[in-house]
């Protein structure tokens, strides 16, 4: 048997790639296995299977049953689910390869975007025991041998990458390194919806999906996602990575798996007397580097000249010009021996991406984490799902290893997200789902979530304990995921800003003191608005009995009518339209994009200035709620019953609040979604 797989090429070449520890390696040995097998992963409907049955390597066999096992889960239905269905996924990092995985497991044909060529992260991560589970389930062992053997719940990122990305390419998941995300092709009347990359000629570019799902981190989040921020009281993480030269030595150094403060001030007193440092953690592992991370005091830091200069806004605290980067290499070196009693031998620094000492300062106090984890856009007919994933959707916060287990999780709720699109069910139905199951996710720990580790899927009900699929309503997410018939606008779509305004233009020209100049400021006194109104449907607004300096009364006259036949909401109140210092560009865009889709179809027929109109019934200019026409109960904050505008609102528990009255009934802290509970029998 020995002497048989020697002397098969395709069998060595399997080997080569299990072991290889390069991005560029794994896809190198891959793309040569499959030329020697001839397979094509194009093919990406029947490649695992082909290349099940032309790999027939008893070495190949154990993995083979691990990814069959997942594959022939109920949830995929064999594959058939999304078979029509086309995914881009940007990003390689684990989240967003554990996405693909699932998609492909799905059926769909899934193409990858990366902007790096190879994997260069040393920072090591806690894994949750589910998390440990998953990839066992997905061969981890098989790739990477030590992959938590005994007590051991971490993974260095650049590891995990690599035994993903091999799982990616064996299910036939494309994935493209050296590409550059430049933003959205939108569909012409042959295609779908593209990507513009760099370089230009990339042929991924010719890809046309209907799914884009964004694991970029926290740096690109796509137009339409709005984000918020979360800070707390100010703290400094270092982290730091030294060679592992895996000798006898620092084999028998002892990690470190978190020592606080709080619980061995002993140390930290020592730690202080001995070098100068003042931490209130640290944290040690090791796996392909010896991996540090400490919370350091910034009267420590600006002792140890560290940082240069003491600035209360923390952006301006640790920016690069003020901080002392040999300072830092000497500050982490420090604590780093010290918290190993200076047992580990020769210890040097681990170089990062761009080749210098893997050593990184950061306010981890400062997290986003995106108000919605779905949108639908759509252009000539043609709708794009798109959903957020890893960093950019919920940025972890590192003290409680949150980053990868919530990250699987959102990988997971957006595979389920995907297979209701594939289903063909009602976009908004999807995107309700979704937010629903979102609600939770900032609130799991390894506590609360289900314990049944094997039976978990990418159905929420095996991982959740508690979940409410519909505690969102599909009409709730109808104004926050508005779909762009007229253009997808975006930072992305060039000229569409100047698009919308041309339209306005068009159809406002030659009305008396209108001059729609920009898509905010012009539309300050209402009277822009009523002539819009009045070229599509003359003989509503009497545009002679207007007054200009009655600004508050002209939006109302436009607003009511807007919403009581249009079935556009508006985004603000009357008086604020009319006196707010500036109006929000990307607000209004939001308002003239509907009014355009209503009017859209409607040939304009703008009556002479001198024909008769009839006024609608006079209005009040701040109408009581339940006077405003249009207006009903399912539009009321739930705890002030006042109408609540677009632009304030919050959607949760299937009820609208004011941001401003979402808050805890004990203490009076704002709320944010995913971080409270509701007492559904007093309703506080």
């Amino acid at each position: 048997m020995a002497n048989q797989d020697s002397t098969n090429p395709s069998h060595d070449l399997f080997e080569q790639f299990v072991q290889a520890q390069t991005c560029k390696e794994v896809q190198r040995i891959f793309s040569e296995l499959c030329h020697h097998l001839q397979v094509d992963p194009r093919d990406y409907q029947s490649f695992y299977t082909k290349l099940k049955e032309r790999l027939n390597y008893w070495k190949a066999k154990s993995l083979w049953v691990k990814l069959d096992k997942r594959a022939q889960h109920q949830d995929y239905q064999q594959g058939e689910v999304c078979a029509k269905n086309k995914c881009l996924v940007l990003g390689a990092g684990p989240c967003g390869l554990r996405t693909a995985i699932e998609l492909a497991l799905l059926g769909a044909h899934v193409v990858v975007l990366e902007k790096r060529d190879s994997f260069s992260r040393n920072n090591v991560l806690h894994l949750w025991p589910y998390t440990i589970s998953d990839l066992r389930g997905l061969a981890a062992k098989k790739f990477y041998g030590k992959f938590c053997t005994g007590a051991l719940d971490h993974i260095s990122i650049r590891q995990l990458q690599l035994i993903l990305l091999k799982v990616c390419l064996l299910l036939g998941v494309e994935v493209q390194t050296g590409v550059e995300f430049k933003g959205f092709v939108e569909p012409s009347g042959a295609t779908g919806w593209m990507a513009k990359l760099f370089p230009d000629n990339h042929p991924a570019g010719k890809f046309q999906f209907d799914v884009f799902i964004s694991a970029g981190g926290g740096s690109f989040v796509p137009y339409g996602f709005k984000r918020k921020e979360l800070r707390g009281k100010l703290a400094i993480g270092i982290t730091c990575n030294f060679l592992n030269r895996h000798t006898a030595a620092e084999t028998q150094v002892a990690e470190i798996s978190g020592v606080a403060r709080i619980y061995n001030q002993k140390f930290f007193q020592d730690l202080l007397t001995e070098t100068g440092i003042d931490l209130e953690n640290i944290v040690y592992y090791k796996d392909d580097t010896h991996y540090f991370v400490m919370t350091a005091k910034k009267k420590s830091l600006l002792k140890m000249g560290v940082i240069k200069q003491d600035f209360s806004d923390a952006d301006k605290l640790l920016a690069q010009v003020n901080v002392d980067q040999e300072a830092l290499l000497r500050y982490a070196y420090d604590a780093a021996q010290f918290s190993t009693g200076h047992c580990l031998p020769d210890m040097q620094f681990a170089q990062n991406h761009a080749g210098q000492p893997d050593v990184a300062m950061f306010d981890f106090t400062c997290m986003h984490r995106a108000e919605n984890a779905s949108l639908v856009r759509e252009r000539k007919g043609k709708k794009l799902l798109m959903g957020l994933v890893g960093d950019c959707l919920v940025e972890p916060f590192w003290p409680l290893g949150t980053g990868i287990a919530r990250g699987f999780l959102a990988a997971f709720d957006t595979a389920w997200m995907v297979r209701s699109w594939g289903k063909g069910r009602p976009h908004m139905e999807v995107l309700a789902e979704r937010e629903s199951i979102y609600q939770l996710l900032s609130q799991t720990t390894p506590e609360n979530t289900s314990k049944k580790y094997s039976a978990f899927s990418i159905d929420p009900a095996t991982r959740y304990q508690h979940v409410n699929l519909n505690s969102v309503k599909a009409f709730q997410v109808k104004n926050i995921n508005i779909i762009y018939s007229f253009y997808f606008y975006s930072q992305y779509s060039v000229g569409a800003f100047e698009v919308l305004l041309k339209w306005c233009q068009q159809h406002t020209a030659g009305y008396d003191r209108v001059n729609v100049k920009d898509l905010n400021q012009s539309w300050r006194s209402g009277l822009a608005l009523c002539a819009l109104i009045n070229t599509f449907r003359p003989r509503v607004i009497d545009m002679a009995s207007l007054e200009e300096s009655n600004a508050v009364y002209n939006n109302q006259l436009a607003f009511n009518f807007l919403e009581r036949e249009l079935g556009i909401l508006p985004i603000m109140s009357a008086r604020e339209m009319s006196f707010k210092g500036q109006i929000d560009k990307l607000s209004m865009v939001h308002y003239l994009t509907q009014i355009h889709d209503a009017f859209n179809e409607r040939t304009p027929t703008k009556a002479p200035l001198s024909a008769p109109k009839v006024n609608p019934d006079p209005v009040n200019p701040d109408p009581e709620p339940s006077l405003m026409p249009g207006f009903s109960s399912n539009e009321e904050c739930y705890f002030c019953c006042q109408r609540v505008y677009v632009l304030e609102r919050i959607s949760t528990e299937g009820k609208l609040f004011h941001r401003s009255c979402f808050t805890c009934h004990q203490c009076g802290t704002t709320l944010r979604l995913g971080g409270y509970t509701f007492n559904q029998h007093t309703g506080e």
